[in-house]
């Protein structure tokens, strides 16, 4: 049988994946196939595949390494070989425990993109004063950003707030991922934002209703926030990755730089784990390496 065409036929019928995701197996493993025919001497059928050694991908996965490809494509090609495998094994009754050795490359864990203390003043500063907005909903979307970046809270959470949390009290009980509940403590700029919004909201802050309205006076909608986000790092010249996020991201950043006990900042971020937290000591390492490059004196 025709090896590959009866997988990507399985992947495309039977799976149900899409086009392009079926387009990018195929591009993969006709790669593979053709190295394997002349590694082998012979077309890789079922058998002489089912008989492969971890040295012989490996010597496959070698020669791509030496065309270029990153750490991360050359996991992708490994996770499209064991799909192939598992398929064989399914279908075949084709096993090689030769696959289970196959490790892909450790990738480098994706660093956070926070924005700069100057950015993220900027934006503050902007949302508030934007003279196209109306000022409600202006002291509104500065109000829901200073949460994000004062307090580092993630969006969701800043718009589950509700009237009960007026006047904007020095510590917060915010309701995280899971339904963990954790103390955050509010500096003064971020309750007088809270507390301007408050006070020229036309509707109702009732205890048990949302602190943040939409134009209609329903809960605020996350993507009022995005789009907003998304207007004022065009109007500041900021990089799509200056996202409400990101100021999540610089809260706990600059935390960091300044001194702050990475214990401590897991807490206020509310992070099950100090791993995840610890992700933030990688950004503040990689902008001191690009301070001292920018700053070190060359011969």
């Amino acid at each position: 049988m025709d090896v590959l065409p009866a997988f990507l036929s399985h992947l495309g019928n039977e799976r149900r994946m899409a086009a392009k995701t079926v387009e990018a197996y195929g591009s993969d493993l006709a790669a593979f196939f053709g190295f394997m025919r002349i590694h082998l001497g012979e077309e890789p059928t079922l058998r002489a595949l089912a008989g492969l050694k971890a040295r012989d991908i490996r010597a496959y996965l070698a020669a791509r390494r030496r065309d270029g490809l990153s750490d991360a494509s050359i996991a992708r090609l490994l996770s499209s070989i064991k799909a192939l495998y598992r398929w064989m094994s399914r279908a075949h009754g084709l096993e090689n425990a030769e696959i289970g050795y196959l490790q892909g490359p450790r990738r480098a864990p994706r660093l956070p993109r926070p924005v700069s203390v100057e950015a993220a003043r900027d934006i503050l500063h902007e949302a508030e004063t934007e003279p196209d907005a109306e000022p409600w909903m202006a002291a509104r979307d500065a109000a829901v950003l200073s949460l994000l970046y004062g307090a580092g809270l993630r969006i969701s959470e800043a718009l589950s707030l509700t009237g009960a949390d007026l006047p904007a009290p020095e510590r917060l009980r915010v309701s995280g991922k899971g339904g963990k509940t954790r103390i955050v403590p509010l500096i003064a700029p971020v309750r007088e934002a809270i507390d301007a919004y408050a006070a020229v909201c036309p509707y109702a802050l009732t205890r048990s209703g949302a602190l943040f309205r939409g134009a209609k006076g329903g809960p605020l909608s996350p993507r009022i926030i995005q789009g907003r986000m998304q207007m004022l790092r065009g109007l500041l010249g900021l990089p799509e990755t200056a996202t409400p996020h990101a100021l999540r991201h610089a809260f706990a950043t600059h935390l960091l730089a300044n001194g702050a006990d990475l214990r401590a900042i897991q807490t206020l971020l509310g992070h099950a784990s100090l791993s995840t937290t610890q992700v933030y000591t990688g950004v503040d390492s990689s902008r001191l390496r690009a301070v001292h490059a920018a700053a070190h004196p060359r011969a």
